[in-house]
C-alpha cells in the first residue's frame, strides 16, 4: 500500500512517501510548502498521485493554523484523487518515535500540549524521573523538564520532529478525509463579535 503521509501541526512539518512500510522519502519544511514536498516525493519515487492508495495526515494538537492546512490539503487531495485517509495525533508520533518517550508540543502561551490529549503549563506535569521529553515543546521548556527531572535530547535531533513516517506506520484504519477532525485540546483565541 503506498501511503503519502505528512504534519503540519507545528513549526515544522514533516511528509513521507511510505509502501508497505518502506520509507520511499522523506522532507521537512515548513506547511506552506507540504504541496511542493509531496510533488518532490511522488517524482523522486518515479510515482505518480494516481499510483496513492491512501493519505495520512497529523491532526495536531499544534498550531490552530497550520493544523487546519494540513486537513485541508488531505482533505482536497483526497477528494480529487478518491482516496480514502486516516488520522494520527502529532502526539502519538512523537511518542512513537522512541520507546517511552513522552511528547510535548508547544501549546504557546507558557504551555504544552500533551498525551490525553490536554494542555498544561510545564511547571504542572507530572513526569517519571528520567524520562525522556520530546517535540518542539520539550525544546522550548527544557529548563523547566530537566528540572523535573526529565531528559531533553539536544535541540538539533531529529526525534523533536513528529515525522510522518511515524503518521504512517500507526495509520491502520481509513476512511473518508471529511470525517477527519482537528485534536485542538482548547478553544480558538479568536472569538465572536458581541452582538453590541
Amino acid at each position: 500500500m503506498l501511503l503519502l503521509a505528512f504534519d503540519t501541526a507545528t513549526d515544522v512539518a514533516t511528509s513521507a512517501l511510505v509502501d508497505d512500510g518502506r520509507v520511499l522519502g522523506e522532507r521537512v519544511s515548513v506547511a506552506r510548502t507540504v504541496l511542493d514536498d509531496v510533488h518532490a516525493l511522488l517524482r523522486a519515487a518515479h510515482a505518480t498521485t494516481a499510483d496513492l492508495d491512501a493519505l495520512v495526515v497529523g491532526t495536531g494538537p499544534g498550531s490552530f493554523t497550520s493544523t487546519r492546512i494540513g486537513l485541508a490539503l488531505a482533505q482536497g487531495l483526497a477528494l480529487c484523487l478518491d482516496l480514502p485517509a486516516a488520522g494520527i495525533s502529532t502526539l502519538d508520533a512523537l511518542a512513537a518515535a522512541r520507546d517511552g518517550a513522552f511528547p510535548v508540543v508547544d501549546a504557546r502561551r507558557r504551555e504544552v500540549f500533551v498525551l490525553g490529549p490536554s494542555v498544561a503549563s510545564p511547571d504542572d506535569l507530572e513526569l517519571e524521573p528520567g524520562v525522556t521529553c520530546v517535540g518542539n515543546g520539550a525544546v522550548r521548556h527544557r529548563a523547566t523538564l530537566e528540572r523535573k527531572g526529565a531528559l531533553v535530547p539536544p535541540d538539533d535531533d531529529v526525534i523533536h520532529l513528529p515525522h510522518a513516517r511515524l503518521h504512517a506506520a500507526l495509520a491502520r484504519e481509513f476512511g473518508p478525509a471529511e470525517e477527519l477532525m482537528p485534536l485542538y485540546v482548547r478553544a480558538p483565541d479568536a472569538k465572536a463579535p458581541s452582538p453590541a
